[in-house]
């Protein structure tokens, strides 16, 4: 054994004993980490149940196949953990469960062990300096959506819609959830025939669809995703709507226009903290004298988002490129100053809790026909893992989901501070 190896290997068995001495402090459950694979076993498979049936106090078993994990883990939090997890060097039996205990060991936002953590643990996003750069976003967004429509409709429900769905009754299906979100949009904003609705963020046309089929409106929608604009021409085409619905491949500081509404659904969080602002008055731009909005985004809890939006994570760094998830204070701050008054606000966690859990056990069921379309073993893990760490996110309520109402006021602000927001507004962490 070299000596470099020798090294390493000291390494990862201090990283091992300091997070095994991590793992003793999870409060609300117990984590075991066992190590190695004994021969002829399988590791803990990746766990794909329902929610609901999981211990208040779960006992969760980390398999450690390779010590780097210790290291990787350590040094680089959620990252490390995204890149060792991808690579096979650990499994666990319950994904949720670890990372909502996880969660829970994080220190509360203002206190001393969160500043100490903010200077120890600081890991900065790679988009820091970058403000206005059209073809970095698009680079960015295509890097997510164009996976492929194969992909995405073996987890996602028949509509197509990658946003949180709304669960009336537990017995709805994700389908059902989805279209009960989509008409909460257009009855907040009164959506009728001859409606003229500005989408921006297509998706793969959910919305545009159901506005224009059920409603009876004109939607111009937009999205810089090759991939969704092909797909959502498609889909406007088949179904007979191409006189109501117009799809275009714009980014959204290319367009043109007035409408009686827009509409946002969770597109916002891809065009990063420092065009927040810019995107609001575009849309107020895009908007006719009284015109509505609706905003549909994943947001942090306002105390978190100032060091949140300078750090890098799994979704940034290995998921998401690019992206920055807003707080609901920064929203209505740059609404304000871009001539938007907040007017409505629905908050949709616990249901983005069930809309997760409802898209990984679909993506573990048809995870042997993902592998199959030609998808490599590690992103397929990495998906896995993603979307296990946002239903633990929303169900410890370290993020929300929330639907905004925002109306076009009279003037626009030069300057404005972020307005008051009560504790009963915050989306408290866990």
């Amino acid at each position: 054994m070299t000596a470099g190896a020798r090294l390493a290997g000291a390494g990862d068995a201090l990283a091992g004993a300091a997070v095994r001495a991590v793992a003793r402090w999870a409060t609300g459950g117990a984590v075991a980490v066992v190590e190695g694979r004994p021969p002829g076993t399988a590791s803990p498979a990746p766990e794909v149940g329902d929610r609901r049936r999981r211990p208040d106090r779960p006992e969760v078993t980390v398999a450690v196949h390779d010590p780097a994990a210790y290291r990787a883990v350590l040094l680089g939090g959620s990252v490390g953990l995204g890149r060792s997890y991808a690579a096979g060097w650990w499994d666990c039996d319950d994904l949720v469960a670890l990372l909502r205990l996880a969660t829970r060991a994080l220190p509360r936002p203002g206190g001393r062990l969160d500043a100490l953590a903010g200077v120890v643990g600081r890991r900065r996003s790679r988009r820091r300096d970058r403000h206005d750069d059209p073809a970095a976003d698009r680079a960015d967004v295509q890097a997510h959506y164009d996976l492929g429509d194969d992909f995405f409709s073996l987890f996602l429900d028949p509509t197509l819609t990658y946003s949180c769905g709304i669960f009336e009754t537990e017995a709805a299906s994700m389908e059902e959830a989805s279209i009960a979100k989509l008409d909460r949009i257009c009855s907040v904003l009164e959506l009728g025939v001859g409606d003229e609705v500005l989408e921006i963020g297509t998706g793969w046309g959910s919305f545009a669809l159901h506005a224009a089929g059920r409603y009876g409106c004109r939607v111009t929608t937009t999205t810089i995703s090759d991939r969704q604009f092909d797909t959502a021409r498609r889909r406007v085409g088949a179904a007979g709507l191409d006189h109501r619905v117009t799809v275009l491949g714009d980014d959204y500081r290319d367009l043109v226009g007035t409408y009686d509404h827009v509409v946002s659904i969770e597109m916002i969080e891809a065009v990063g903290w420092r065009n927040e602002e810019r995107f609001l008055r575009t849309c107020a731009d895009r908007l006719r004298p009284g015109g509505t909005m609706a905003l549909q985004a994943i947001v942090i809890d306002d105390r978190r988002y100032e060091r949140a939006k300078h750090r890098e994570d799994l979704v940034k760094a290995l998921v998401f490129p690019g992206s920055s998830i807003p707080s609901v204070a920064s929203i209505t701050a740059a609404a304000t100053r871009a001539g938007l008054q907040v007017v409505g606000r629905e908050h949709l966690g616990p249901h983005y809790v069930e809309t997760l859990a409802r898209w990984r056990a679909r993506f573990g069921e048809n995870r042997g026909r993902i592998a199959a379309l030609g998808y490599p073993p590690e992103l397929l893990r990495l998906w896995d893992l993603y979307l296990a760490y946002c239903e633990a996110g929303f169900a410890e309520g370290r993020i929300d989901d929330v639907q905004l109402v925002l109306s076009k006021t009279d003037q626009r602000l030069v300057d404005a501070t972020a307005p008051t927001v009560h504790a009963a507004d915050h989306v408290h962490a866990g």
